[in-house]
């Protein structure tokens, strides 16, 4: 989204440089929404990591949950999707808690 064009002239009339608008007014603009894309960015290189090790890999979880589900040795399947999920919720809660303390005034009135 842009920055509203109050914003900036607000920052403007105040006397701001270009380096203190972009510092100031338009990155924390723009911050919530560029985490967001790194929090769904890694959220799908994750997915994608373990599908291609389930596809072509010789090691990695994907891997191992593919072995061995071929012998059927469900307890190491399951065990591997729990590690999968929980790196997963890991990953989006700690990113949801990055975001929260690096734009507190996203979301709010």
């Amino acid at each position: 989204r842009a920055v509203p064009q109050d914003r900036l002239r607000a920052a403007r009339s105040l006397g701001a440089t270009r380096a203190q608008l972009l510092r100031h007014v338009i990155l924390p603009n723009a911050l919530p929404e560029i985490l967001t894309g790194v929090r769904i960015g890694l959220g799908v290189g994750w997915s994608t990591l373990v599908a291609a090790e389930l596809v072509a890999a010789t090691s990695g979880l994907g891997f191992m949950i593919q072995s061995a589900a071929q012998f059927l040795v469900t307890d190491v399947v399951v065990l591997g999707i729990l590690v999968i999920a929980v790196v997963a919720f890991l990953l989006e809660y700690l990113l949801r808690l990055l975001q929260r303390r690096l734009t507190p005034w996203h979301g709010r009135g």
